[in-house]
C-alpha cells in the first residue's frame, strides 16, 4: 500500500473510479476518471491510453480489486487503491 500512497501523493498515473455514474456523481476524487466496472472490457483501448500506472478505486475496494485483476491480465500496469475515500485522503497529502 505504501507504493500506492506515494503514487497518489506524487500525482503519478491516473486515478480511475470504477463505481457507477450515480455513485461517482455523489462524490469522487478530484481529477479521477469514472469508468464503471461493467464498462471496463469494452473500454480497454481507452484505458490503455491513460497515463500509467492506474490507481483503481470504488466504494470498498471490492470492485476495484476485480478491475485490477482483469486489467493486470490484459497487461495494464495498475493497482487497487481501495476505497475512494482512502485515495482522496492520500491525494490531500500532496504538497
Amino acid at each position: 500500500m505504501e507504493n500506492i500512497q506515494n503514487l497518489i501523493k506524487n500525482n503519478q498515473g491516473t486515478i480511475v473510479d470504477v463505481r457507477t455514474f450515480e455513485e461517482f456523481a455523489g462524490g469522487n476524487v478530484v481529477g479521477s476518471k469514472n469508468i464503471p466496472l461493467n464498462e471496463i472490457p469494452a473500454r480497454l483501448e481507452e484505458i490503455k491510453n491513460l497515463e500509467m500506472p492506474l490507481i483503481l478505486c470504488c466504494a470498498s475496494g471490492n470492485r476495484s480489486g476485480q478491475a485490477t485483476a482483469f486489467l493486470k491480465a490484459q497487461g495494464v500496469e495498475c493497482y487497487n487503491g481501495g476505497s475512494w475515500f482512502d485515495v482522496n485522503y492520500f491525494q490531500s497529502l500532496t504538497v
